[in-house]
């Protein structure tokens, strides 16, 4: 992973260093053989090999632009690439949040919904049990009473009301 740089740099910057750079070295008081080699050959004594040098000097200079732009969109490439690591390892620890979250919210319904069938469960029971209950008071109010009859009276039916009288009688 390339190094993290605190600054970016712009084609202007980088060419012009160069350029600046390559100023300086031919602006100094030099003698005549730097001269020859910074700037090439002049004057007319060379001829058309004069020519030759500014065109693969041209070439050089080229090469060093494109080289220059390549080492640029580098760096940026760079920089995109620490960017998408770091919004990836935020999504990883937002995912693991997540999770954990989702686990306990899981294990929280789950109780709750436990809670909910043992309430429904006590309910049926206590239901049953008032029903049993309930069948049970009346045959043994039956048995106390004694009668010998399947069918019941009308006290039984309406109770010892006197003015349900009117009623029939079912057990006669």
């Amino acid at each position: 992973m390339p190094p993290k740089f605190k600054r970016h740099l712009n084609d202007d910057e980088v060419t012009g260093s160069v350029k600046s750079e390559r100023r300086n070295l031919l602006e100094e008081d030099s003698d005549e053989e730097e001269d020859f080699f910074l700037r090439g050959p002049s004057g007319t004594r060379f001829g058309p090999r004069n020519d030759k040098i500014r065109h693969v000097q041209n070439q050089v200079d080229e090469v060093i632009d494109v080289m220059q732009e390549n080492i640029t969109k580098v760096i940026e490439r760079g920089e995109r690439l620490d960017d998408l690591q770091d919004k990836s390892d935020s999504l990883s620890d937002n995912a693991a949040a997540f999770s954990k979250r989702a686990k306990h919210l899981r294990r929280q319904m789950w109780w709750r919904d436990c809670k909910m069938k043992a309430i429904i469960a006590m309910v049926v029971v206590i239901l049953l049990l008032v029903i049993i209950g309930h069948r049970r008071s009346q045959g043994t109010a039956l048995a106390v009473r004694g009668t010998t009859s399947s069918k019941p009276t009308t006290t039984e039916l309406y109770g010892s009301d006197t003015g349900s009288r009117d009623a029939l009688e079912v057990g006669d």
